[in-house]
């Protein structure tokens, strides 16, 4: 099996942790060595931040060669890799895609091995569940804004924002062109209809257009329900 090393450090970790360029080098050569894994090339990534995988090109490049030969990707650790855990599953599902593999020393996370790839699926379900959690309070938190007339992105049609940036404040006249709106609506009328007759009466939007869009009543519709 040929091996595909990725080593990456910023000057601030070989200050703080003095994880070198060469340290690295040397335990995946010492890995690749004792697995019996030719290691075909070492990409270097010297000097970047592991924030985010996109803007690395020795890792995209090794990801390419690791995923051309159908090899393994071999790391000194998850952060040399990449910092989120996104990011990870991401790179690990590219791999396996392909029929490649990903060794990471210091985790002792290695795919090649039935265990190895049960850490990595229990990774997937951890992440998932995060994303579900965070999902699920931001729906919470949006929902309690709107009960409390509180801002949400933009300033909706029928208020206006208070002071505070915060708060929104009914705005007198724009809540009578909804309460024209709900009138339309419940004498039949479709939005496309309610559209056309907002714009021919010259009632302007909240960005001040003589034209009304039909997807716009809709929302004014639905919020107001």
């Amino acid at each position: 099996m040929k091996a595909i090393g990725y080593v990456r450090v910023s000057t601030e970790d070989q200050a703080e942790n003095g994880v070198s360029i060469d340290a690295q080098r040397e335990r995946i050569a010492a890995w690749c060595l004792l697995n019996e894994c030719e290691l075909a090339d070492v990409h270097v990534d010297a000097g970047i931040s592991g924030k985010r995988a996109d803007n690395r090109p020795a890792l995209q490049v090794a990801i390419e060669d690791a995923t051309g030969n159908g090899g393994v990707l071999v790391v000194y650790s998850l952060s040399r890799l990449a910092r989120s855990t996104r990011d990870t599953l991401d790179i690990a599902e590219r791999l396996e895609k392909a029929g490649a593999d990903l060794v990471s020393l210091s985790e002792k996370i290695d795919t090649t091995s039935a265990a190895g790839k049960m850490i990595f699926r229990m990774l997937a379900v951890l992440a998932e569940f995060e994303r579900d959690v965070i999902s699920e309070r931001t729906k919470t938190a949006l929902q309690h804004k709107k009960r409390n007339n509180e801002r949400v992105g933009t300033v909706p049609f029928g208020f206006t924002l208070a002071d505070n940036g915060v708060s929104l404040i009914e705005n007198d006249s724009e809540q009578e062109i909804i309460a024209l709106i709900h009138e339309l609506r419940d004498a039949g009328q479709s939005t496309r209809a309610i559209a056309a007759e907002l714009s021919t009466r010259h009632i302007p939007t909240k960005k001040g257009n003589a034209q009304w869009a039909h997807t716009a009543v809709a929302r004014i519709l639905n919020r107001s329900a």
